[in-house]
């Protein structure tokens, strides 16, 4: 088992080293750290949002890419069979002529 030895400084301690902490320091660092978990909770809170929010934005281009995507590839058969049907009205019109 971990064991943590926290050092507390106040101003209304004396300079003696071996002094142990007043339950007044305990309940004054115990302020303290609950301050801080509300902050980190609140910082949480606010990058779980964020992270949301980027999340979303993320779904949404990866939506219009598929869709842009999609569209190249109706292009390229587009150009392929216009190319083709070009072609083969060029041979048949070759063919046809001699």
């Amino acid at each position: 088992m971990l064991k943590y030895n926290y050092r507390f400084k106040n101003k209304h301690m004396s300079s003696t080293a071996n002094q142990e902490p007043t339950l007044a320091d305990v309940i004054e660092k115990l302020n303290q750290v609950s301050t801080d978990v509300d902050k980190l909770t609140t910082k949480i809170e606010k990058l779980t949002t964020e992270v949301d929010k980027m999340s979303r934005d993320s779904e949404k281009f990866n939506e219009r890419f598929l869709n842009y995507q999609q569209a190249m590839q109706w292009v390229v058969q587009l150009a392929f069979t216009l190319i083709a049907s070009a072609t083969i009205t060029i041979i048949i019109s070759s063919v046809l002529r001699r």
